[in-house]
């Protein structure tokens, strides 16, 4: 443990002493107010519900940031309770107001990775802006001192798992249909069968 606590230590210097700069200062936490209470993606799965097509991928969304919210932020953040890291290094001085819970996992990482997954699935063109921008919000977190690259290792992790265990449960009830490409794949094999 001693020495993954050193490594990330390690990280979250360099990134301070290397990549620190005037625009990013004002950026990041701009960037990283986007997943505050998974306000973005909540805003998208909203958008998604509107629209008949992707309706049941908008439901997914938010069944997936409650079941990451669950296992993250209720769950593990209180079994692992991990002071954030502003509270251990010493000379920081944070761009954003102090935060009250504990560090491990990121729930921002954890809600951004659910819901770009699960855009991912339902449209591929917007799902690859969606990991972009959740991969800006994960790199924020370290970026702005409140977060460990390991909190954000296991936000991304949960959050894909989230979401793929969401995905299993929308296609098992028949919510959403299988990708194009499986439905192909079952059409054929259908026609080979009537053969």
């Amino acid at each position: 443990m001693e020495l993954i606590k050193h490594i990330d230590e390690v990280i979250l210097i360099f990134i301070k002493d290397n990549l620190s700069n005037n625009f990013f200062n004002i950026i990041m936490p701009i960037i990283s107010a986007l997943g505050n209470i998974g306000f973005i993606w909540i805003l998208s799965a909203i958008v998604m519900i509107s629209m008949k097509k992707y309706r049941n991928y908008g439901f997914a969304v938010i069944t997936a940031l409650a079941i990451g919210y669950l296992i993250g932020n209720i769950i593990l953040k209180n079994i692992f309770a991990r002071i954030r890291p502003y509270n251990m290094i010493e000379g920081i001085e944070l761009l954003i107001a102090p935060l009250s819970d504990f560090s491990f996992p990121s729930g921002h990482t954890l809600s951004s990775f659910a819901a770009a997954m699960i855009i991912f699935a339902a449209n591929k063109r917007w799902g690859i802006p969606a990991f972009i921008l959740a991969s800006l919000i994960a790199f924020s977190r370290m970026y702005l001192f409140v977060h460990y690259p390991t909190d954000i290792i296991a936000g991304i992790l949960i959050g894909l798992f989230s979401a793929y265990i969401t995905l299993l449960i929308f296609k098992k009830f028949g919510w959403i249909k299988n990708t194009q490409k499986n439905h192909n794949i079952n059409k054929k094999l259908n026609n080979q069968n009537k053969i």
